[in-house]
């Protein structure tokens, strides 16, 4: 049996000055710091949280991330702007996000008593059948996005963010150019800075159905996934966990799965273990696992081999995948993934497109909903 220890909680503090100032988005602000001992250091405010940043302003700053040059962001974070400091926030919300770290944040959620969306969500009963695009990474949610779109443009799209990546949802530069093709983004569990705030996956889905009136969602955690090599230990297990959500609200759950030609780790070559093991797995009621048709004889056959394996409750669909190439080349947004771009990753976008054309073509007529 290994060596049990104390855990010991690390956090690389720096105090720096604001030398520039860069890009922003939704609820963040690039900036660069001069720190004594590590010189300029690229940074990022939610200017939500911290108020916002000015040339020449003292900032104190977390920088364990950027220390470890870690993939996402590389950013060191703005924690405060010590010598001035944001006005007492205002306004409704008791419902506590990122609790009992030292940056929680009070939010008004869908789910409180006096929130104007707590009626729907009380009444609201199931999804109606609602289509679910469920995936591993923040990456596939512009792609599905697209395959929905492509494939119907009419519809209406959420997205519910999860919290096995980044909390704050205006850390992400793809939610703010996808923000016009979106009805709106439902941040749930620990995540913030939706359009929406919920308490679990649960009523998050309520939300994007009810209150959004989603003919279509997606759901992924946010940008900065964990992994550790282990069978069980990766963020991404909870996508099985939302495909369970999905299925207990009385919604269609479907799988993007996580495909790949051009990751060096055999793990992640043809379809994922995370998928294989969310899906697989942990998904109870089943989920319909869609693959692009004729990708499985481009990969030798690997995708078709790792997913023979699926449980009967998982339904394996191999979708057409007209025009979606095409409509993934006009992306509002870069498609990126672990690195790699598209086409690159093409098998990895054009399964999540995949999904999303199925979703669309799954969404109920009004009277066929429940």
């Amino acid at each position: 049996m290994g060596e049990v220890g104390t855990t010991t909680y690390r956090i690389r503090w720096r105090r720096g000055t604001v030398t520039a100032l860069g890009r922003s988005w939704r609820d963040a602000q690039e900036l660069t710091a001069e720190v004594p001992g590590d010189g300029e250091v690229p940074a990022l405010a939610h200017p939500s949280l911290v108020g916002v940043p000015e040339v020449g302003d003292t900032v104190l700053l977390n920088t364990t991330a950027w220390a470890q040059r870690l993939g996402t962001g590389g950013y060191a974070l703005v924690v405060a702007v010590p010598d001035r400091l944001p006005p007492d926030p205002t306004g409704p919300g008791h419902l506590v996000k990122a609790r009992y770290t030292p940056l929680q944040v009070s939010v008004q959620g869908v789910d409180e008593q006096d929130s104007a969306q707590h009626r729907a969500i009380v009444d609201a009963e199931d999804l109606g059948g609602m289509p679910v695009v469920v995936a591993d990474l923040h990456s596939a949610l512009p792609a599905a996005l697209i395959g929905v779109l492509a494939t119907d443009p009419d519809l209406t799209v959420a997205y519910v963010m999860t919290d096995g990546g980044a909390l704050v949802a205006g850390f992400s530069r793809t939610l703010s150019a996808l923000a016009p093709s979106l009805a709106g983004v439902v941040t749930v569990g620990q995540a913030f800075g939706g359009d929406l705030e919920a308490v679990t996956v649960h009523t998050g889905l309520l939300a994007a159905r009810h209150v959004l009136g989603a003919d279509v969602a997606v759901v992924t955690q946010g940008p900065g996934n964990l992994g550790t090599g282990t069978p069980w230990g990766f963020s991404g297990v909870a996508a099985g966990e939302a495909c369970n959500a999905v299925t207990v609200l009385g919604g269609q759950a479907v799988g993007a799965l996580r495909i790949s030609d051009a990751d060096p780790r055999p793990r992640h070559r043809g379809v994922s273990h995370h998928s294989l093991t969310a899906f697989g797995r942990v998904a109870l009621g089943g989920v319909t696992l869609v693959a692009p048709r004729g990708l499985g004889s481009e990969l030798g056959g690997q995708v078709e081999e790792d997913l023979a394996g699926q449980p009967e409750r998982n339904r394996v669909v191999w979708m057409d995948v007209d025009g979606l190439e095409e409509a993934l080349g006009l992306s509002p947004v870069p498609l990126r993934t672990m690195g790699r771009g598209y086409p690159e990753e093409r098998a990895y976008f054009l399964a999540a497109a995949a999904a999303g054309r199925y979703a669309a073509l799954r969404v109920p007529l009004p009277d066929e909903e429940d």
